[in-house]
């Protein structure tokens, strides 16, 4: 991890200092399950760097984002049902409230359609 912010409750569960329930651990992410599953599988995939959104990571760091992309594939195929949702929030106007890039990956039953 070449990038932290020592505020930020991501980057603390990332080095262990905030408990979350892991799900795995690569060397460029870690992924959890969100405290407020919002399908029967809701689980969080971030990049061990800090950056604030998805556009940042990509920009900064393309390993990162093609591993951040490849462990949420995984993730929803192990756990899902087959069919999955991967949502980046970016931006207070699209409710994101942790400004570290995070993907929600969301499986389990079927999703309606529009999202938001």
């Amino acid at each position: 991890m070449s990038a932290s912010d020592p505020d930020c409750i991501f980057c603390k569960i990332v080095v262990g200092d905030i408990p979350a329930e892991i799900v795995s651990t690569t060397d460029h992410t870690v992924a959890f399950r969100d405290l407020d599953p919002q399908a029967p599988t809701h689980v969080l995939v971030i990049p061990k760097r800090h950056e604030p959104d998805i556009g940042s990571l990509a920009a900064a760091d393309a390993e990162a984002t093609i591993a951040l992309l490849g462990e949420a594939k995984r993730i929803a195929e192990t756990e899902g049902n087959g069919s999955y949702r991967l949502v980046f929030n970016t931006g207070a106007d699209a409710h994101q409230t942790v400004f570290h890039c995070h993907a929600h990956v969301l499986a389990g039953r079927a999703l309606g359609w529009p999202p938001g």
